[in-house]
């Protein structure tokens, strides 16, 4: 598998884009300001989206991609989420009020879009790669996701806060490469992070020594105008483990 980074700030500015990851060139996980860059004919190649949480950030871009190419295809995209996630973007985006409800439109034996519903711990097959369904504590239902190739596997924890049940499942992943988590906050707001179900550098000190895996780390997630200063305290915190700051167009295979 390939995952190319669309976006992967915890806020925009600039360049800077909200999370939203492209695996291979038919599966986003999230879809943030990321996915506006890309173009028409890649957009309209893209069949399933895995959500990890309701939260804006990181379903901005669903009801524009789908609005746009919608025409280009020949079958429903796939919206695969939780199902209070899905719930949300039933109640509040494709509502026919913000948004047309693309999932009965144009017609409802041919429309753009479809929900389907996973589980915590299911595993979803597609063409060989297998995406599993991972624990997150987040302030709405949250989930993290596994990508496996069946050579490797690269987990993206979503929006979490300290959360012992996804490093029970990571620790039991034997090809894991990397790691993707989240560090929204610098550690003057460790408050705030705890309040919003996030991590900090301290936070994410405490996280890590629960991985019993070998794995290149990379932190997402970070406000603009504190990435220096969260990626300098996260170093000082976690010197151990080397995380990196994930960039935008940054790619991996595994």
């Amino acid at each position: 598998m390939k995952l190319r980074i669309l976006g992967c700030s915890g806020g925009i500015s600039g360049s800077l884009r909200t999370t939203s990851m492209l695996a291979d060139d038919d599966i986003l996980i999230d879809a943030g300001t990321g996915v506006e860059d890309l173009s028409i004919d890649v957009m309209a190649k893209i069949d399933h989206i895995f959500v990890t949480h309701s939260h804006l950030d990181h379903i901005c871009s669903i009801p524009f991609l789908v609005d746009t190419v919608g025409n280009r295809r020949n079958h429903p995209l796939t919206i695969y989420a939780v199902r209070p996630t899905l719930d949300a973007l039933r109640k509040h985006i494709f509502n026919d009020v913000i948004w047309p409800d693309f999932s009965v439109l144009p017609r409802k034996k041919a429309p753009y879009m479809r929900y389907q519903e996973v589980r915590l711990g299911e595993t979803i097959a597609l063409a060989g790669r297998k995406i599993t369904v991972l624990p997150a504590d987040h302030l709405v239902p949250a989930v993290g996701y596994r990508l496996d190739s069946g050579k490797g596997s690269l987990v993206f924890t979503g929006d979490t806060t300290v959360n012992d049940a996804l490093w029970d499942e990571v620790n039991k992943i034997d090809n894991l490469r990397y790691l993707i988590i989240e560090t929204a906050f610098c550690e003057q707001e460790r408050d705030l992070a705890i309040a919003s179900k996030h991590l900090c550098p301290s936070l994410l000190a405490e996280e890590l020594a629960k991985l019993r895996r070998t794995a290149e780390i990379y932190i997402t997630h970070l406000k603009p105008g504190e990435m220096e200063q969260t990626m300098q305290e996260i170093a000082t915190a976690v010197q151990a483990y080397k995380p990196r700051m994930l960039d935008i167009g940054q790619e991996f295979e595994f």
